[in-house]
């Protein structure tokens, strides 16, 4: 930690109200900074330390460490970086037992969080978290493991509730922020005109992840995905928006290496709202990406792949037979997924093509994802501060 992140801890030392959080993702630094605004509304003399994104820091929030230190996802892949995320955990433990929070938010990550909350807790700091472990889809054994670590825990999708209920853990159900910040009837045709694209133009945005890891296995599937697309629909155009500098540049060096150059594709920086609302067929990678291309009504196909190992120990302990999140909330398959060995340039094009082919696979997924908007739509933020400022001083 600089000498610049030990001011900002000192200067928190002094505020009447210190919440301590760590967002571990992108998908957690949308969160984080949703609740930082919302709570900043409700009590103007609180400050929040942790790990943030750049969303959250925009938000107020100081950052003792880069997000992107944990953004990394599969057995393998976290082993790599075992010990520096071990030190990083360490580190912040000391940091939080010297200078107490009123209360500590874990958003998702529970691989990180879990073991931070449960020291803090066990010491007397209430401990929150933001996004339950997707305990119903596989690794159900560490309910005992959550029960030990929150003094509460925030949901966001209905049927997990009953889950914590039963295992006598406190528990609200928030809904998520996307549904309240996402419209009910995106504009396509506004979403086209700010990207500059012609309306009458078929196009397939690719979202191949916001982690730097994700992009080592999917950026030349996703190249080799489009090459195939243009041979057999020669008009489509390619929308790849990415989150960092570090993964666009993880994606165009695919394209230099599986000789894309050629390709009718432009790479964004961000608008990956604007990119989904403007496409006829969306890439996406599993994750909260699939959420957000089915609020935004858009088909999509889902893909995901991880090293051998970390996807035979994640079969073995898996629930469901899909991992996307539309199909998880709809509790069966409504959008085709091909996961691992089935996610191959064949397969992924194929099904975008009969998608882009069939206009009435559009129409009665836009049912499907109407209902889901609904449901999700909670007016979170209000529910999310309701259930945190109790365990604030007054």
């Amino acid at each position: 930690m600089n000498q610049q992140n030990n001011q900002a801890g000192n200067d928190l030392s002094r505020a009447k109200l210190r919440v301590g959080i760590v967002a571990g993702e992108a998908s957690g630094d949308l969160l984080g900074a949703h609740l930082i605004r919302t709570l900043k509304e409700k009590a103007a003399d609180i400050e929040f330390i942790g790990i943030a994104g750049p969303k959250m820091i925009a938000a107020g929030a100081v950052s003792l460490f880069p997000m992107e230190k944990l953004a990394v996802r599969g057995y393998i892949e976290v082993l790599r970086h075992y010990r520096e995320i071990l030190g990083i955990r360490r580190n912040l433990i000391d940091y939080f037992l010297k200078n107490p929070p009123d209360v500590f938010i874990g958003i998702d990550a529970p691989d990180f969080n879990l073991e931070l909350e449960r020291r803090l807790k066990d010491k007397g700091i209430p401990t929150i978290h933001y996004v339950g472990p997707s305990i119903w889809a596989w690794r159900g054994e560490r309910i005992r493991k959550i029960a030990r670590a929150v003094s509460h825990i925030l949901v966001l999708f209905p049927f997990e509730k009953q889950i914590y209920e039963k295992a006598g853990i406190p528990v609200t159900y928030v809904g998520h922020p996307l549904g309240d910040m996402l419209p009910l009837e995106p504009n396509r045709k506004s979403a086209r005109e700010q990207l500059k694209l012609p309306q009458g133009d078929m196009i397939v945005t690719m979202l191949p992840g916001s982690r730097q890891s994700e992009l080592d296995y999917l950026a030349d599937l996703f190249v080799e995905t489009a090459r195939k697309i243009v041979l057999q629909q020669p008009n489509v155009r390619f929308l790849v928006p990415l989150v960092s500098r570090e993964t666009r540049q993880l994606f165009e060096t695919a394209l230099y290496r599986c000789g894309g150059q050629d390709l009718p594709l432009t790479i964004l920086f961000g608008h990956a709202h604007e990119a989904i609302t403007a496409a006829d067929v969306v890439l996406v990678a599993s994750g909260t990406a699939t959420l957000e291309t089915a609020l935004l009504k858009r088909p999509m196909v889902i893909t995901y792949k991880v090293s051998k190992l970390t996807w035979k120990l994640a079969k073995r302990k898996a629930y469901l037979p899909y991992v996307g999140l539309p199909n998880i909330l709809a509790g069966r398959f409504i959008v085709p997924e091909f996961l691992q060995d089935e996610a191959t340039p064949e397969n992924l094009s194929q099904a975008l093509l009969n998608i882009l082919n069939d206009q009435t696979v559009s129409q009665r997924l836009t049912g499907y994802f109407s209902e889901m908007h609904a449901i999700l739509r909670q007016n979170t933020a209000d529910k999310v501060a309701a259930a945190i400022l109790p365990y604030l001083p007054r």
